[in-house]
């Protein structure tokens, strides 16, 4: 995004307004993580602690999913570059 035709207001502006939206969607990202990881693994409520089986599974959802968003990430990464390229190549 290009903040340079805004004066110095409205750039801290847009950029309180991008913090802003980057943080929700950071907590959307972490609470849909627990609320999938907790439903997969977490199935036995007879004790405060986690049994390894559910602790384990709940650290291979947690990987699972943080390695799928860095991917994703990056993908989206290389698309958004890509049409970068092509955009300043016309």
């Amino acid at each position: 995004m290009d903040f340079s035709q805004m004066n110095a207001a409205e750039q801290a502006h847009m950029s309180k307004v991008i913090e802003k939206k980057q943080m929700q969607d950071f907590l959307r990202m972490y609470s849909n993580l627990v609320e999938r990881c907790f439903n997969s693994c977490c199935n036995d409520f007879t004790s405060k602690a986690l049994s390894s089986k559910e602790e384990q599974c709940v650290n291979n959802c947690t990987d699972k999913f943080l390695k799928h968003s860095e991917r994703v990430g990056a993908r989206f990464a290389e698309q958004n570059a890509d049409a970068m390229n092509s955009a300043m190549n016309k």
